[in-house]
C-alpha cells in the first residue's frame, strides 16, 4: 500500500488542533493505560493498521501486558479488565459505532457508574479524537512501519 498524502504536511495547523486536544485529553486525568486500551480498541473497530500499531507499542512501553492486548478485541469474554475499563471499553464501540448505537442508555448508565461526569466528557473526547485519527490514517493510507524481516515473511 502507497500513503496518498502527508497530511500534517499537508494541512499543519489543523493536525496541531488534534495534537492539541489530543495532549489535553493527556492531562485530563484518565489513566494512560484505559487511555491506551481505548485508543486501540476504536482503532481496531475502524481497521486502523496504523493507529493499531502505534496504540499497541504506546501500551506495551507504558507496562500493558501482551495478554491485555492480545484479548482486546474479545474483552467481553475476558477476565483480565477492571468494571472501570469494560465500562469505557463499551463506551468506545457505542460511541466509535454511534450511526448504529445511538448511545444508549444502558450503556451511558454503566459508563457513569464508573466515570465522573468530567470522565466522562474526557473520555468521549479521546473516543472522538482517536476516531479523528484513524480516519485520517485510513483515507490517506497511512502504513504502519514494517520491519524488514516481516515484511520478506509476507
Amino acid at each position: 500500500m502507497k500513503p496518498r498524502l502527508n497530511f500534517f504536511q499537508a494541512a499543519p495547523e489543523s493536525i496541531k488542533a488534534l495534537s492539541d486536544l489530543e495532549n489535553q485529553i493527556q492531562s485530563s486525568g484518565l489513566e494512560q493505560s484505559l487511555i491506551e486500551l481505548v485508543r486501540t480498541r476504536a482503532s481496531q473497530i475502524n481497521g486502523c493498521a496504523f493507529c493499531i500499531n502505534m496504540h499497541t507499542q504506546d501500551a506495551r512501553k507504558r507496562g500493558e501486558t501482551e495478554q491485555r492486548l492480545y484479548l482486546l478485541n474479545a474483552w467481553r469474554e475476558a477476565p483480565l479488565y477492571t468494571d472501570r475499563e469494560r465500562a469505557a471499553l463499551a463506551w468506545t464501540e457505542t460511541v466509535t459505532l454511534i450511526s448504529k448505537t445511538h448511545a444508549p442508555d444502558d450503556a451511558y448508565d454503566e459508563l457513569r457508574k464508573h466515570f465522573s461526569e468530567a470522565e466522562a466528557v474526557n473520555l468521549t473526547m479521546l473516543i472522538g479524537t482517536i476516531n479523528a485519527w484513524n480516519r485520517l490514517a485510513i483515507a490517506f493510507r497511512a502504513v504502519p512501519p514494517v520491519k524488514a524481516k516481516a515484511a520478506t515473511a509476507a
